[in-house]
């Protein structure tokens, strides 16, 4: 196996542990998870919303009412097709994704404050080598 490999490995585990580690510590659910998916790719019918996040259709139709009913969601008619609705954050949802959030931010800090062999550059470092893996490649960057 290659360096690139290995690290590239390594990247894969090491990002899927501190996401579970910031779950465990402030549980969020998983209708923050849908939150995300739409802070992300913007408003989304149920369907594409189920494709996305890997799970059965009535399962998302669930999660959607849950998060229309806190009012974090909006569900309006779909203009490319009037069979479904499209699902929006609300400025109620884009909040509570901000506190989620910055909770998970206090306790990455928190831990990064513990290791003095770390510091603000290899930080940026690491975000930006992990904003390049997940942003599609740009024109002459294939």
């Amino acid at each position: 196996m290659s360096d690139v490999d290995g690290l590239s490995s390594d990247l894969t585990v090491y990002a899927a542990r501190l996401v579970r580690l910031v779950r465990r510590e402030h549980a969020p659910s998983a209708g923050i998870r849908v939150l995300s998916i739409l802070d992300e790719l913007g408003p989304l019918a149920i369907t594409a919303l189920a494709q996305v996040d890997r799970c059965s259709q009535p399962t998302m139709t669930g999660q959607v009412n849950q998060l229309v009913e806190v009012g974090w969601v909006t569900k309006q008619p779909n203009p490319a097709d009037a069979r479904s609705s499209l699902v929006d954050l609300t400025p109620a949802g884009r909040a509570e994704l901000g506190r989620i959030r910055r909770l998970s931010a206090a306790l990455v800090s928190e831990r990064l404050a513990r290791r003095t062999d770390l510091t603000a550059d290899d930080l940026a470092t690491a975000v930006a080598v992990l904003r390049a893996v997940l942003e599609p490649p740009s024109e002459g960057n294939s």
